[in-house]
């Protein structure tokens, strides 16, 4: 990004949108606030652009909002519908009177990860997915299929399997500290079917959990060891997945997102990916820098699945 360019970037993501106002490499402001269920649903360019003006407005007022040259949005739900992020691209071309880029927040993550170079990024947060484009441009994508039918070693997954034992040791199975545990949560254990049920986004909830399941495996519990493990094998093979076809010697992901911000997790998950021959490499930057940089080239490798606003901008 040039020096001279003052860029509003976007994270508007299920959980929680998070907005910025750069120049150059320089970050003039932040603001954040809820999520969104996503711009493929009904209203959804409606309900992104208005909750990215609301969080734009969350902004210091002394900031350079009027000199914007461009902005970049990584929002949830773009892969469900590429005419929606079109329209949500021209809204927000039209509401700043500057080019507008649209992209999933996936597509974001791995731009910035490997700053618009090809190679595979591993996404762990409530959700799961694994990301490639070759050289080509090519997509190549493992899980990350939701909650219902995928993001299998999330920290939903984790969250959700660390519950399932502590129900399981409340029945007189395996015991386990995670028992204890889920006093975080509710007073008893029998009660957590009900705080669930009563929860705006029971994902979320679950993933709440994860830090706890952590904890207990790195002080050794057995059975959170167990959890842990699993969630790493399972992770390994989505990247294998994704990495299928990769020519290099050997296969390189970068990781993002809140579960491999534990090092205790993300080193297991390294020693695991280095058993199947794949190295892990750090990150370069995020989904925010993805966004900044869909905003600001044009011709990215990346390209087909970024939503533009249309108008024939000047390069």
């Amino acid at each position: 990004m040039e020096a001279t360019e003052v860029v509003l970037v976007a994270d508007v993501g299920k959980s929680r949108c998070r907005v910025e106002l750069r120049s150059g490499d320089e970050l003039l402001g932040a603001a954040d606030q809820h999520g969104f269920p996503g711009v493929h649903v009904d209203n959804g360019p409606t309900l992104a652009f208005e909750l990215l003006l609301e969080t734009t407005a969350l902004l210091p007022p002394s900031l350079p909002i009027s000199t914007l040259t461009a902005v970049g949005a990584a929002v949830a739900g773009v892969e469900a519908s590429a005419e929606k992020s079109r329209e949500l691209a021209t809204m927000l071309s039209n509401r700043f009177s500057v080019p507008a880029a649209v992209l999933s927040d996936a597509t974001a993550a791995q731009l910035g990860a490997l700053q618009g170079g090809p190679g595979t990024t591993l996404i762990v947060g409530t959700g799961a997915v694994a990301f490639r484009f070759d050289g080509s441009g090519v997509l190549h994508r493992a899980d990350g299929w939701g909650p219902y039918l995928g993001d299998q070693g999330s920290g939903r997954w984790i969250g959700q399997q660390g519950l399932q034992a502590v129900l399981h040791a409340y029945d007189g199975g395996p015991t386990t500290s995670l028992l204890a545990a889920a006093g975080a949560l509710v007073e008893s254990p029998e009660l957590l079917p009900g705080w669930l049920a009563k929860q705006e986004n029971p994902y979320r909830a679950m993933a709440r959990f994860t830090p706890l399941v952590l904890h207990a495996a790195e002080a050794g519990d057995v059975v959170a060891l167990k959890i842990i493990g699993e969630a790493c094998r399972i992770l390994t093979t989505t990247v294998k997945l994704a990495s299928e076809g990769d020519d290099s010697s050997s296969p390189r992901v970068a990781m993002l997102g809140g579960v491999v911000e534990s090092e205790f997790f993300a080193e297991l998950l390294r020693k695991s990916l280095a058993s199947a021959g794949i190295e892990v490499v750090e990150p370069l930057g995020d989904g925010l820098d993805g966004a900044a940089l869909a905003a600001t080239r044009r011709g990215l490798i990346q390209e087909r699945y970024i939503h533009r606003d249309g108008t024939n901008w000047p390069d």
